[in-house]
């Protein structure tokens, strides 16, 4: 298995971000915390800093499974102006790999026309961005390839659905066991 890309902007939804890394290492994945800004240090909408393990420009992502793109305000609105990672995004779609997106981030996604024919979910007021898209307004939708969140409450939800597509229903059962889920799903 290749590597989990997750990307950093300043004003990035925390909850959407950690818990994500968190899941999917358990599930045992190497996942790489990229800054799409100038520093390794990136500032989170609530005040938490993350130090990334690089910079963009530093990675050739040849080995990409999934890229991740937390929401939050401002940072999904940087992801959106990234052109290099807009144009990764586009690569990695078009390679038949996954991309996540949570909250307002699906945003990305949907001005680069990539959700069109797609059942897709996104924080409320965002539905104006998913363009050709059908919005559910569910916690976490997977059409294909495109696995989107609805909001910082679904990020749990959102977290188990990348681990499912990528390693399955056993691993996702063996991480609800060891976490203590109760059988919360």
């Amino acid at each position: 298995m290749g590597t989990v890309y997750v990307f950093f902007a300043n004003g990035f939804e925390e909850i959407e971000a950690f818990t994500v890394i968190d899941v999917l290492r358990r599930a045992g994945m190497d996942v790489e915390l990229v800054s799409v800004i100038e520093k390794e240090e990136v500032l989170g909408a609530h005040d938490i800093t993350v130090v990334c393990d690089g910079l963009f420009d530093d990675y050739k992502f040849d080995d990409v499974e999934l890229l991740v793109l937390p929401g939050g305000m401002p940072g999904a609105g940087t992801l959106d102006k990234h052109e290099g990672l807009k144009a990764l995004i586009t690569k990695t779609i078009a390679k038949n790999k996954k991309v996540a997106a949570i909250c307002a981030a699906p945003m990305v996604l949907g001005k680069l026309g990539l959700l069109k024919g797609k059942r897709v979910t996104c924080y409320p007021s965002f539905e104006q961005y998913m363009e050709g898209a059908t919005c559910t307004g569910e916690f976490v939708e997977v059409d294909g390839n495109i696995i989107t969140g609805n909001s910082p409450a679904s990020a749990m939800n959102f977290s188990f659905a990348i681990v499912r597509e990528l390693m399955g229903e056993d691993k996702v059962e063996e991480l609800y066991e060891a976490l203590g889920t109760n059988g919360w799903k």
